[in-house]
């Protein structure tokens, strides 16, 4: 006679929202009934009214997640990104609960907790992998730095007063340069991200590709790009300009000196996100920025 294996949720919440701390006790309770062992990081569960059955972990590394089968996300879209850096590490899915504004990483809204539990406690999901980006920073000649990005890697001004002055490289060959605000190389899922607000296109997720998109150009060229996902892309910061930052995420952050170049490829470790819903990215896209569909009568019958 075998036994099974006993099923551990690891949850992740900004608690900084009380709709977050509400939230995180039913996902618990509801999950905790049911059978499934919920582990917290003990820095949150200070903040979170969990019972004694709880697992806190002082660990913040992703390693905390270890013998996990899921990763539950609770919050807006920072705290999803969050989240994405324990999943890319650990293989372990993350399943978002968005508690935010807009939330396109999530799978489900905060009026939809029972249905996640349910769907967790009978494995009633399936598991998609999204692309990621790998970064590689040179100066002198030198790697200085290595990142990733679900979203996109930023190459931005510091200077308010003063562009950033640039050249842009795909596969080895210059493209064009010229000054603006920053630069942002996305993924397919960070094309509802950074690079929307930056006028780039949207892209739906199960397209392989890499875009480019430059902020506030001052040129008569500088339209978004899209590439082949084996590309590599380059951004030249020229000696001359102010140096610049690079943001990953929107979460890390490092200084570019004059002279800098940032290498953007196709990660090699994509993120693991559970999905409960097979709606299409169209449904998504028309219901996350409540577009106007009024009128549509689609093909007749």
């Amino acid at each position: 006679m075998t036994t099974e294996t006993a099923r551990t949720v690891f949850l992740l919440a900004h608690t900084g929202r009380p709709a977050a701390i509400r939230s995180a006790e039913l996902v618990v309770q509801g999950l905790l009934r049911n059978g499934l062992g919920v582990r917290v990081s003990a820095a949150e569960a200070a903040d979170l009214p969990l019972p004694d059955a709880v697992e806190t972990v002082t660990d913040t590394s992703p390693s905390a997640v270890d013998g996990c089968e899921l990763l539950i996300v609770l919050g807006g879209d920072g705290t999803l990104l969050r989240g994405a850096e324990f999943s890319r590490a650990s293989g372990v899915p993350m399943l978002g609960v968005n508690l935010g504004r807009v939330g396109f990483l999530a799978e489900a809204e905060r009026d939809d907790l029972d249905k996640v539990v349910s769907r967790v406690v009978t494995r009633d999901y399936e598991v998609e992998e999204r692309m990621t980006i790998d970064v590689l920073v040179h100066s002198n000649g030198d790697v200085v730095h290595t990142d990733w990005a679900l979203n996109e890697a930023a190459v931005q001004k510091v200077s308010p007063e003063r562009m950033l002055e640039v050249v842009l490289e795909i596969d080895g060959r210059p493209v064009t340069g010229f000054g603006c605000d920053g630069i942002v190389c996305a993924t397919p899922t960070g094309s509802t991200a950074y690079a929307f607000s930056a006028g780039g296109p949207v892209v739906w997720p199960e397209v392989e590709a890499l875009l480019m998109v430059p902020i506030s150009a001052h040129a008569l060229f500088a339209k978004p790009l899209v590439t082949s996902p084996t590309s590599v892309l380059a951004v030249e910061v020229q000696p001359h300009t102010p140096h610049g930052v690079l943001w990953c995420d929107g979460r890390r952050t490092v200084e570019l000196p004059a002279g800098a170049r940032v290498e953007v490829r196709r990660g090699a470790v994509p993120v693991r996100l559970a999905r409960l819903h097979q709606a299409s990215f169209t449904d998504r896209l028309v219901a996350k920025f409540a577009l106007p569909v009024s009128g549509w009568r689609g093909l007749p019958h």
